[in-house]
């Protein structure tokens, strides 16, 4: 019956991080994260959400007349971005489960937030 109980336990955990994930997307949506590429020619800033907030641009790029290096350029500021608000996104899972890797129940929180 205990094996029952830690289940229940572990349950009853997981509803109050799901009613907890909701705090957690908004502050994630206010902050934000830049990716860069090509040494600072392009700049994609993103929030902890993952959404793309922003792109910038530096004049020698524009200029320069080169579409093809101006798309992987985005291509790998975007990229950049993104794992930056993947780590973000990953700090406040840490803190919303108090630190418990959820994962070695087979329960991945990624989704919730």
């Amino acid at each position: 019956m205990t094996e029952m109980a830690g289940l229940l336990d572990m349950l009853k955990l997981a509803r109050r991080m799901l009613d907890n994930a909701k705090p957690f997307r908004a502050a994630l949506a206010r902050r934000t994260v830049e990716g860069r590429a090509g040494a600072g020619l392009v700049t994609a800033r993103m929030n902890g959400n993952g959404e793309l907030l922003g792109l910038e641009f530096a004049a020698s790029v524009m200029n320069s007349g080169d579409r093809d290096m101006l798309a992987d350029l985005i291509i790998a500021a975007v990229n950049d971005a993104r794992k930056r608000s993947e780590a973000l996104k990953i700090e406040a899972i840490k803190e919303m489960t108090g630190g418990i890797d959820l994962s070695a129940f087979g329960i991945d929180p990624a989704g919730w937030i």
